[in-house]
């Protein structure tokens, strides 16, 4: 590839990212109300500023001021793929004004966009990419050694004597589980039919306690009644037992006096 296509690719590249930039269009008053060339601009943005952030983290040697930093990207990184799918409904809708080729464009765009999010370095290892099926991928590794050396028959796959003691072990832990699971759902079942005789039994108290309180209440007022009338029947038997003793008294000092009097006369 000669120069001059490869500058030609690039100005097509920049033409393409141009019809996107919110600068450029609010000076031609065409992304007034394209709400897809607001928010890719915005996510566009925040990746470019991300690529910087990658770039410091990479470049700090305080390592707890890279891991902050990753983590930070990372959590910028969730939340731009989050705004993919709407991307994606922005997409598909008509914009006055744009040409077929523009809006194919922006299909290509969004597409492109999980790629970048995600070769956005944050600290944690790429994982490698299938580019035609899981073993085709693996193909090109020369440094992957297999123990079978290319064998891999019906000879390959049968289990060991140690494969099918796991197994077997696993089995019998599994129905042991199974046993414990089954125990528990059954004293369980017993806790709610208890907790259920309990309900009803304490439905069946709840009149009968009603009952008592009102007999309670009743004979407290009866008692109290009681009281009031016992009292009053002992007031009135202090009161005539007062007017006998002061009759007693009353003749035996007239008896006295009379007595006195006889003698004096003699």
């Amino acid at each position: 590839m000669s120069v001059i296509e490869i500058l030609t690719r690039v100005e097509a590249i920049c033409q393409k990212y141009d019809r996107y930039d919110v600068e450029k269009q609010k000076d031609l008053n065409v992304s007034g109300d394209d709400a897809f060339a607001r928010l890719y601009a915005s996510v566009d943005a925040d990746i470019e500023a991300l690529l910087q952030k990658a770039e410091i983290a990479s470049k700090e040697k305080n390592k707890a001021s890279a891991v902050a930093l990753n983590a930070e990207i990372r959590r910028t990184k969730a939340r731009l793929l989050e705004e993919v799918p709407k991307l994606q409904r922005l997409a598909v809708k008509k914009v006055k004004g744009l040409s077929t080729q523009d809006f194919a464009a922006r299909n290509d765009l969004v597409h492109a966009l999980p790629d970048r999010i995600q070769d956005i370095p944050d600290g944690t290892p790429a994982a490698p990419k299938q580019t035609g099926g899981g073993w085709a991928a693996s193909a090109s590794r020369t440094e992957i050694k297999f123990d079978s050396e290319g064998r891999l028959d019906n000879e390959f796959f049968q289990q060991s004597e140690e494969s099918s003691q796991f197994r077997q072990e696993f089995e019998m832990r599994k129905v042991k589980q199974d046993q414990g699971l089954d125990m528990i759902s059954d004293g369980l079942d017993t806790l709610k039919n208890m907790a259920q005789d309990m309900n009803e039994e304490f439905d069946r108290q709840v009149p009968l306690m009603d009952e008592i309180d009102s007999k309670v209440d009743k004979a407290s007022a009866d008692l109290k009644n009681t009281n009031v009338r016992l009292k009053d029947t002992v007031n009135q038997l202090r009161s005539s037992r007062n007017f006998c003793i002061d009759i007693i008294l009353l003749c035996i000092i007239l008896g006295i006096a009379a007595y006195l009097y006889n003698v004096l006369k003699k």
